[in-house]
């Protein structure tokens, strides 16, 4: 670690002029914090799945808490806000005794029942109930992946304005896994709840599984508007040549966090897939701090620690 952290630092000099340039410059040393991780156990006795989901769907087939740290320690990673898996849809036992045993270390962000699902707990008061357990943002997809929804405004619905509203009450983001093609529904519902927490995941998914498109790198930078929105920036294994060191996503970057500023944008690995071979979850951290050359020393902290440490861990 010592060695890629003085690549974003600037490592000093045996002059002392050297080390007056870079005395003032932030030291991110073990302070890196991952926005976005799913964690699950083989265990299904006593964490079953959801009926939706059998034990062969779970690939790869473990990815505990102590795997997770195998590969995030190495980095300088010791802080990580947990992405309940959908394996587990509303059951949220995993994930919550994982953050009761490791309070340090972990901050979750929750499913929610869908809107149309009339047997389960009102969405927004769920949202309520695991923000006293630390949860501090509640994972939603994009109308891409919702065809009984109406077209294209997919979250017109009484319950859909009820999580807004109870995000801005309590300080509770919505998090989008979303594609491309959602912005816009994200924008107008944005607009109408300017105060609630938002936020993009994975870039929007601009460039999964095709090139990076100018077009909508403009319009997600378009989004920087709604001043509540941030941005997770990662997943890069699966976005543009999705090929280590990812650099040909640099350009995209670079605007987004020009548009939003970088108190606004948050690293993420999106582990377990980042770690499968060829990848490795240095690989993902290197990207922004070793070769995001745009960025200053402060930029770097903002993006790989203060931007998600504000929202999830100094409340």
């Amino acid at each position: 670690m010592a060695s890629s952290t003085a690549a974003v630092l600037g490592a000093c000099t045996s002059t002392d002029e050297s080390a007056d340039q870079t005395s003032d410059e932030p030291n991110i040393e073990g302070r890196v914090i991952d926005a976005h991780v799913h964690i699950w156990t083989p265990d299904t006795e006593k964490y079953p799945l959801h009926s939706n989901y059998k034990k062969e769907d779970m690939d790869p087939a473990t990815f505990t808490a102590e795997e997770l740290f195998g590969h995030c320690r190495a980095s300088g990673v010791n802080r990580i806000n947990l992405i309940q898996m959908s394996f587990y849809y509303t059951d949220h036992r995993y994930m919550l005794d994982m953050m009761e045993e490791h309070p340090e270390n972990f901050v979750g962000t929750g499913v929610l029942p869908d809107v149309l699902d009339e047997t389960s707990q009102d969405p927004a008061e769920m949202m309520v109930e695991l923000g006293a357990k630390r949860c501090y943002a509640f994972r939603v997809r994009g109308g891409y992946r919702r065809q009984d929804l109406e077209q294209p405004h997919w979250m017109s619905h009484p319950k859909w304005d009820k999580m807004f509203e109870t995000g801005a009450e309590h300080n509770l983001a919505l998090s989008f896994l979303m594609n491309p093609g959602d912005m816009p529904e994200v924008g107008r519902m944005c607009g109408k709840h300017p105060d609630t927490p938002v936020i993009i995941d994975h870039l929007a998914r601009i460039g999964a599984n095709e090139p990076v498109k100018d077009e909508q790198v403009d319009e997600l930078c378009g989004l920087a508007k709604h001043k509540n929105i941030q941005v997770k920036v990662g997943a890069f294994y699966a976005l543009g040549d999705a090929t280590p060191p990812y650099t040909d996503l640099l350009p995209m970057i670079e605007r987004v966090v020009e548009a939003y500023g970088p108190d606004r944008c948050m690293w993420e690995s999106d582990c377990p897939y980042q770690v499968q071979d060829p990848h490795t979850y240095d690989d993902s951290v290197a990207l922004i701090r070793d070769h995001a050359d745009f960025l200053s020393a402060s930029d770097k902290e903002k993006i790989l620690v203060t931007t998600a440490e504000t929202f999830f861990f100094k409340r």
